[in-house]
């Protein structure tokens, strides 16, 4: 039997009050912008889930995109069945033997909407339960764990069978929250954070430093590529390309070198902060994780955030790197972090960076160079650039590197 329809559960969307209709249109339109390759799908939003009409479209793809798009708690490919019983038991069963294998246990789920129907809910589960012990070899009721759960919905239209139910991302609909600037390294760190930021909802914008000719076309075109990945949550993502060079070369030239990297931090964040107001944000975005570097120490983190009042979200802050690690192999952008090209905090770090920054010490170390002349104009130069995502190019611009 063709499934003829997936159901969608909303999960978290489910707790929002007035605002849940934003909520739930926010999540139809990035369902449809995902099904694009698939035309004949409709999509039906109503207040408490959402389903899907295949119209003879795909379901096994359309559930493999479906798996991806934050704000769906879970989904189960569907068939919608006439209210006659010997029909939905035939339906039932030609379902529950398509993904059967022997030795699993089962059990039947009834939710009857419609109170007219000739039986009640005990009722549906003892006439199909018996039905499918019947008709299917090597098979047990498992009421507690089972490996089908054969799902039974009577409404008032009809009744819905369906024998699957597959974990969604969960969530919040992507764009559903606000912009956020997300300080986007080449490394492994960021684009987790950013992907993370994403799922709560956040629509996201990467800001890049580049320090030519210290760091390479091969450095700058790894970030392009960690966008791509990123892009796949929106179908788009906007990335901003700063020049950094001129900065880092006077932070250098005017900063004790151990005061180096706080100072480079807190100049990033000044930048960051004059896209954000540009861009429309409301947030900073960073990969940091608490300790795992000089700059990511608390007094670190005290001494740069002194230069912004913006909230600064730091999704990764408690976890450690074999955590995040594991984050970015799924959401594959794992490989492309660790190729070896370099970013322009890696080139310039100091040797004996400062783990305990004071603050009115690189005060008084920056009040010695006026640096907002070199801000503004790597503000002004900044390259914004709209990235697609991987999977909707045919080729492959990292193979033209080599």
């Amino acid at each position: 039997m063709m499934y003829d329809r997936i159901l969608v559960r909303y999960g978290e969307i489910s707790t929002k009050g007035r605002n849940r209709n934003k909520f739930i249109d926010r999540l139809r339109k990035n369902i449809k912008r995902a099904l694009s390759e698939y035309p004949n799908a409709a999509i039906k939003a109503e207040r408490d889930r959402m389903f899907i009409l295949l119209h003879g479209e795909d379901s096994d793809g359309i559930a493999k995109k479906l798996k991806e798009i934050f704000g769906i708690q879970s989904f189960s490919p569907a068939v919608k069945v006439d209210k006659d019983l010997e029909k939905m038991k035939d339906a039932a069963l030609e379902l529950f033997k398509k993904i059967h294998k022997p030795g699993q246990t089962f059990k039947i789920s009834a939710k009857r909407a419609d109170k007219t129907f000739e039986l009640d809910t005990n009722g549906i589960n003892s006439e199909f339960g018996g039905h499918i012990l019947r008709n299917v070899e090597d098979l047990k009721v498992d009421v507690r764990n089972p490996d089908i759960n054969l799902q039974i919905e009577i409404r008032k239209e009809a009744a819905y069978i369906s024998a699957e139910t597959i974990k969604g991302a969960g969530g919040l609909p992507a764009a559903s929250g606000g912009k956020g600037m997300l300080m986007l390294s080449g490394g492994i760190d960021s684009p987790v954070a950013g992907h993370l930021t994403m799922k709560r909802g956040l629509e996201v914008e990467g800001v890049h430093f580049f320090s030519p000719p210290f760091t390479s076309e091969r450095a700058k075109q790894k970030v392009i590529d960690l966008s791509e990945k990123l892009a796949e949550v929106n179908g788009h993502f906007a990335l901003h390309i700063v020049p950094f060079t001129e900065i880092q070369q006077a932070i250098h030239k005017q900063i004790p070198e151990n005061y180096t990297m706080t100072t480079t931090r807190r100049l990033m964040l000044r930048i960051t902060d004059a896209i954000r107001e540009k861009q429309g944000g409301l947030a900073i975005i960073t990969g940091e994780s608490l300790g795992q570097v000089a700059s990511q120490t608390l007094e670190s983190m005290y001494a740069i955030n002194e230069v912004t009042t913006t909230p600064i979200i730091r999704p990764l802050i408690t976890m450690d790197k074999l955590e995040i690690m594991d984050i970015a192999h799924k959401i594959d952008t794992h490989d492309i972090s660790i190729r070896p090209y370099e970013d322009c905090c890696t080139v310039f770090v100091p040797s004996s960076p400062k783990t305990k920054p004071k603050l009115d010490k690189v005060q008084n170390y920056e009040s010695f160079f006026d640096f907002e002349e070199m801000i503004q104009r790597a503000v002004e130069g900044t390259e914004r650039i709209i990235v697609k995502p991987a999977s909707e190019r045919a080729d492959n611009p990292v193979d033209d590197l080599f």
